[in-house]
């Protein structure tokens, strides 16, 4: 018999889609995401999704009188105990509707958090999305009453007896994520002597990236033999993954698996994610993985795109574009041609392997691009060095000096900064 802890919780998502925004998105793509970001969430059965077309809403209740009339029958006779909307709510609203509604409501920020809290894999991980939590519930604290919230009584060296709950609640809070702050960063500072460690490994490094469900978790594992977490489902990888992997003429590169990006990512998980997401920043080549069989991949690269730029990626680094997911085009053959025009795009179907060793050859010639010669003093002292350049494969021609080697190299931008480093 199925206990109260194993019943699924019973969801409604509403998409509310606001006619008088510019911005929009298709609001029946933007349903099917809502409906599969909740698929995400572990314990949720979704027994009903529908749009709601507003003019604008309503400061205090969201959708109109009549509309939360009729979704408070629907509610109760299908026995609903949760109210997913997809978009943003305000504390205010929130309150209203739980209290006429008598359900639970999360919003699209509330939901995504929820699924990176279950996902978060690595103790930065954990702390990231506690954090972001945290933050976004401190700006949720709804103000209940108003001429009673002046402070009064006591000496003003701690909160006296007339200090409000809000205050207290975000006092509380604020102390929470001081103490986060402090354990992060030391996590922080390990993963820096990780980071500088394999700045010291002669492998350059190349960055998965792309709209969740785009395909990353799949190609990673089938390019390095690993095990990630590959599922059709949102947000199905949350921590970086790295894996060495050796290409055609015998150059090895590290591969990092990471977060997919979404589009309205709620602010405070793309500040949270930034320290997770620094392969992308050091990384010599970005491999941007696309759905390309997805009704709106043109919306979701463009999303792709701008979160890199918020998270400082500029114009001058090397993107490829990996046309993901041929396999479910009705018609390939236009994309194929479009693909096979442009210079850095590469077509793929994970699943069945098609386009891998293309895109791996693609990475080759990506990390071949803008090399220089250059030669080096090398001195007797500096040995490690020395190997260091002969492991990366770039040394062209070496000479004994008196003092140690005089080495001519031809290598990367990126290269020369990591001799640098050493």
């Amino acid at each position: 018999m199925e206990t109260e802890e194993e019943r699924a919780t019973r969801a409604l998502i509403l998409h509310p889609d606001i006619t008088s925004n510019p911005d929009r998105r298709e609001a029946s793509f933007a349903l099917e995401e809502a409906v599969s970001l909740a698929a995400a969430l572990p314990g949720l059965e979704v027994v009903g999704a529908e749009i709601v077309r507003l003019p604008k809403p309503s400061p205090g209740l969201l959708f109109g009188k009549g509309k939360i009339e009729e979704l408070a029958t629907r509610i109760k006779s299908e026995d609903i105990e949760l109210v997913l909307i997809d978009g943003p709510v305000t504390p205010v609203q929130q309150r209203n509707l739980e209290r006429d509604w008598k359900v639970k409501l999360l919003d699209r920020t509330s939901l995504i958090l929820e699924i990176f809290s279950d996902r978060a894999a690595t103790r930065e991980g954990v702390l990231q999305v506690e954090m972001a939590a945290l933050s976004y519930q401190r700006t949720r604290l709804v103000r209940a009453w108003t001429h009673l919230e002046r402070q009064r009584g006591g000496l003003g060296f701690v909160g006296g007896p007339g200090e409000t709950q809000i205050e207290a609640d975000r006092r509380a809070i604020d102390d929470q994520l001081v103490r986060l702050r402090r354990q992060l960063d030391k996590v922080v500072k390990t993963r820096t002597l990780h980071r500088e460690a394999r700045a010291k490994v002669p492998f350059p490094i190349v960055a998965l990236v792309g709209y969740t469900n785009a395909g990353k978790s799949t190609i990673f594992n089938r390019l390095t033999g690993a095990e990630v977490l590959a599922k059709d489902m949102l947000f199905a990888t949350l921590d970086p993954t790295m894996r060495a992997v050796k290409l055609a003429t015998g150059r090895e590169v590290i591969l990092s698996d990471t977060v997919g990006f979404i589009s309205d990512l709620p602010t405070q998980l793309v500040a949270a994610f930034r320290a997770t997401l620094e392969e992308v920043l050091s990384a010599d080549v970005i491999a941007h993985v696309r759905d390309i069989s997805h009704p709106e991949t043109e919306e979701q690269r463009t999303d792709v795109m701008s979160i890199l730029s918020e998270l400082g990626v500029g114009d001058d680094r090397t993107v490829i574009e990996v046309w993901n997911k041929i396999d479910q085009v009705a018609d390939p053959e236009p994309l194929l041609n479009a693909a096979a025009r442009r210079e850095d795009t590469v077509v793929t179907s994970a699943l069945s392997d098609a386009g891998l060793q293309p895109l791996l050859d693609a990475i080759e010639a990506a990390l071949s691009k803008g090399l220089r010669t250059a030669t080096l003093q090398v001195q007797h002292a500096e040995g490690k060095k020395r190997a260091w350049l002969f492991e990366q494969g770039v040394v062209d021609d070496e000479q004994v000096t008196e003092d140690g080697w005089s080495l001519t190299v031809t290598w990367s931008e990126a290269q020369a900064a990591r001799f640098e480093r050493l």
